[in-house]
Formats: structure tokens, sequence, C-alpha cells
């Protein structure tokens, strides 16, 4: 595990979204597609909006999320929405690698939805899980306290009681989000650091549900200093 800690927001992001170009563009010169499973949050959107044209072929990346809030497709609270905003539109990502979870108009219910979802989950482990963390220490919609925390068997469930709006939502589990190769927490702002802080020291999942989360090769927390201060 290893921490990098920037100046500020503004600085962490320009950084995260650079960092993500140079990973993805090296796992493609070794003839492979990347996997990457998204996050949301301002600081992922900060991030993505500083994703560009260059190094990397956008055609050639396949996109999961860790997390989605089950509500219509193209609301404002969705994951994937923001990814479309911030770069998956602007890049031309084709629509055949973006793997979105199911939305609330679809004919699934929540729980259906995220079995269905598992099964479109790709057969080897992802190259890249981007993560954020709640001031609370949730993790993607893991959340402290919560039964889903302790679920060994299905590799996506639903969250029927978020303590964060919106309250159902469909969320990996910590066995399909450690099947990775790398984790990346990007995480921005003081109201983060004692979560962070807790998080790196390896404190226990049910009180911080970001430490249950670590790749098989890499974990990695980029932070800004406000996010640090605890550490």
């Amino acid at each position: 595990m290893s921490v990098e800690i920037s100046s500020g927001a503004d600085e962490l992001a320009a950084g995260a979204a650079a960092r993500i170009e140079r990973r993805l563009g090296d796992i493609q010169a070794e003839g492979r597609t990347p996997l990457v499973a998204l996050t949301g949050g301002t600081i992922a959107g900060q991030t993505y909006a500083h994703l560009a044209a260059g190094i990397v072929d956008w055609t050639n990346v396949t996109f999961y999320w860790g997390d989605e809030r089950f509500v219509p497709a193209g609301h404002v609270d969705r994951n994937d929405r923001q990814a479309h905003v911030a770069f998956l539109d602007r890049l031309e990502v084709p629509a055949d690698n973006i793997v979105a979870m199911p939305a609330h108009d679809c004919s699934l219910s929540v729980a259906a939805a995220a079995d269905q979802y598992a099964e479109r989950l790709p057969s080897r482990d992802f190259d890249l899980v981007l993560l954020g963390v709640g001031p609370d220490g949730h993790v993607a919609s893991l959340f402290p306290g919560h039964p889903e925390l302790h679920e060994t068997a299905r590799m996506a469930v639903e969250v029927l009681d978020s303590p964060k709006s919106p309250p159902v939502r469909t969320t990996l589990t910590f066995p399909r989000l450690n099947a990775a190769h790398s984790v990346w927490f990007i995480v921005s702002g003081e109201t983060k650091a004692g979560a962070v802080t807790r998080a790196i020291d390896g404190g226990d999942i049910d009180v911080t549900p970001a430490a249950g989360v670590h790749g098989h090769a890499e974990t990695l927390w980029l932070v800004d200093r406000a996010a640090a201060t605890a550490t």
C-alpha cells in the first residue's frame, strides 16, 4: 500500500487523470484491453474531466462500475451519467465498451438487477478499480454496519437502505472489488481525513468498509492534503 498527497483537489484530479492514462496506455501496449471499474463522486468527476485523447485508445477500454444508484437511466444521481458527461461521450468510448449497472426503469427488481450485473462482469480480474471514500468510511455502496459487508457468495448485491440518498442501490461486494490488479482510492477533503486514516491503518471493516478493499498487486491512495490531515 502506498499514499501520495497532492496540495489540493485540482492537483489531485489532474494527477490522478494523468496516472490513469499512463496505466491504461501501458496495458494496451502489452496487447490487452484494460478492464476498469469506475466510481462516482465529486473528485471522480473532476478527475474524469481531465482525461484526454492521446496515449490511450479509448475505443479499446472496457468500463464497469463499482456501484450505482437504482434510479431511472439518465438521472442526475446516476454514476454512469456523471461519467458520460465527464468523458465517455467526449472521448467517444463505444457503447459496447460501457457496461453500466441496470437502472430503475428496467423490468428487473433491484435484486435481479444486481444478479444480472454480476453475470456481465468480466471473467478475469479488473486491471484497475477506482474508488472514493465517504466521511463514514463507506466504499462503493458498502456502508458501515450493513450486512453486505459480509457477503462472500454474490459478486453484486442490492442495497435497500443506504444512509446516503438515494437509498436503493446496487454494488459490487468485497470479493469482486478485491478481484483487481490495482485499486486506487481518490479522496479529497477534510471531512474524509478520519476515514482515510482508519482505512490505511487497516481498521475494522464494519466501522470503515474502505479498509476491506485491496488490489492483488497495488493499493494506492491518492489524496489531497486536506484528506491526509489525520494520517
